[in-house]
């Protein structure tokens, strides 16, 4: 099996692995499984995924492409078919996890073991509400941007090294322009957010 071109880039090869599928070659999407999954799983845990849960969203992914590997119109569009499809799935698995840990969290009662526990030193609720407001502002901000520089953030975004050579791969843009485009995408970014009012982003 000859090596994919310099080239070619990961949505590129997404498209050929579901075309080859189609046709049962089942070797063509077994590779680009194996190659996509580690991009999958970072887009999973950047939701806010908990990290043993990530696994299971990552493959519910892989099985929903299968089941709709005769529906996808437009193969080039798989590679972002996946990673919306993966996005989505986590923000579902996030939002369950909060509704189970509602409905097991108690309220305390005037009884005097309940009066001797010590307090939870957590974030408190107005913490969270805090910080889903600035998520919130930041993610609608995102989407004032051009689609490439939503695209380019959000990759960044997964993790505290980003992988250029991986990010190269998922969107086509050579590894030495992603830095620059980096810079101006996020000094848009920060735009949108000051119009906003928002003078807090740093």
């Amino acid at each position: 099996m000859t090596s994919p071109p310099e080239t070619e880039s990961l949505g590129d090869r997404a498209a050929a692995a579901l075309l080859g599928y189609r046709v049962g070659r089942t070797e063509a999407m077994s590779e680009f499984v194996r190659e996509a999954t580690p991009l999958l799983w970072r887009t999973v845990r950047a939701q806010g995924v908990a990290r043993e849960v990530a696994d299971d969203v990552v493959q519910q992914t892989w099985t929903a492409l299968v089941g709709h590997a005769e529906t996808i119109s437009e193969p080039k569009a798989t590679l972002k078919w996946l990673l919306v499809t993966a996005r989505r799935a986590a923000w579902e698995a996030v939002r369950k996890g909060r509704a189970d840990e509602v409905r097991r969290t108690e309220l305390p009662d005037d009884d005097a073991d309940a009066s001797g526990m010590l307090p939870d030193p957590s974030p408190g609720p107005e913490a969270e509400v805090l910080q889903d407001e600035r998520d919130r502002l930041l993610w609608g901000a995102l989407r004032e941007l051009p689609d490439r520089c939503q695209e380019l953030l959000r990759l960044v975004s997964l993790a505290d090294r980003p992988d250029y050579r991986s990010i190269s791969a998922a969107i086509g843009m050579p590894i030495g322009s992603i830095g620059a485009t980096r810079g101006r995408c996020l000094a848009k970014l920060r735009a949108v957010l000051t119009e906003q009012g928002e003078t807090s982003w740093t």
